[in-house]
């Protein structure tokens, strides 16, 4: 295993709901993946955070985004927008994680160029497993691009 693969994914949760992102630490806690998870409330933060202004100056370059559609400020859709127009940011992966199933959503994220689109289970143990698998395809199968 080199230097790239031992280090921990880094993870940014963008979700406005307290409730869900407590879920998904708790799931992504119990993943059994090296992780270092971020958590913003908002599309506007998650941009300050990518581009570390204001109080994200020091904030760490994410290895993938688990991202909202439905937040207050800046949706997702304009986070996937600005994100993958972006040259510096566009190859960071992002899993659209989201209440909708509508196929408008799911269509148009896609061709804001998600690398995912998964739907929010319901039930606390189908949320927890999606969350682990999200978390074990991200940081054991697939190859993340990795800055130094």
């Amino acid at each position: 295993m080199d230097a790239a693969e031992s280090k921990p994914v880094r993870i940014l949760v963008v979700d406005d709901d307290p409730g869900d992102v407590l879920m998904i630490e708790e799931a992504l806690a119990h993943s059994g993946v090296p992780k270092s998870i971020d958590v913003v409330g908002d599309g506007q933060e998650a941009m300050e955070f990518l581009y570390q202004e204001g109080r994200h100056e020091t904030a760490p370059r994410p290895d993938m985004i688990l991202l909202d559609l439905n937040m207050p400020r800046m949706d997702g859709r304009q986070v996937l927008t600005k994100v993958k127009s972006d040259d510096s940011l566009r190859t960071i992966p992002i899993v659209v994680l989201t209440t909708s199933n509508a196929d408008t959503d799911i269509i148009g994220s896609y061709n804001l160029r998600a690398n995912a689109y998964v739907t929010k289970p319901i039930g606390l143990d189908d949320f927890n497993d999606v969350i682990r698998r999200i978390d074990e395809f991200f940081g054991q199968i697939v190859v993340l691009p990795r800055r130094a």
